[in-house]
């Protein structure tokens, strides 16, 4: 896997899973929450900081396949946190901010 195509996976991978807690009202979209009709918004909160660390973890491993990896600061993870916030605006704009019509 060339760089360039890691670098776009990735990219795509943390828009996905930025959106995946405001999508749908399963846990992970995969566990069916017993009698709720919605999640929480708590909840979709922990959902998204999970996902984080997991991209994250993904992004880690991808480094290492390519070459070493490098050791980050605070300010790199304050910085991708607020990215991944940003990436996550689509959803939270579907799940809150939209006009529902009837």
């Amino acid at each position: 896997m060339s760089a360039a195509f890691s670098s776009w996976f990735l990219i795509g991978l943390a828009v996905l899973a930025a959106n995946l807690p405001f999508l749908n009202e399963r846990l992970f979209a995969l566990v069916r929450l017993p009698s709720r009709p919605q999640k929480p918004f708590w909840l979709r909160l922990v959902e998204l900081v999970v996902l984080y660390f997991a991209v994250g973890a993904v992004a880690t491993m991808l480094e290492a396949r390519i070459g070493s990896v490098f050791r980050q600061g605070w300010e790199f993870y304050a910085v991708t946190g607020c990215l991944f916030l940003v990436l996550a605006f689509p959803g939270f704009v579907f799940r809150y901010l939209r006009k529902r019509h009837g």
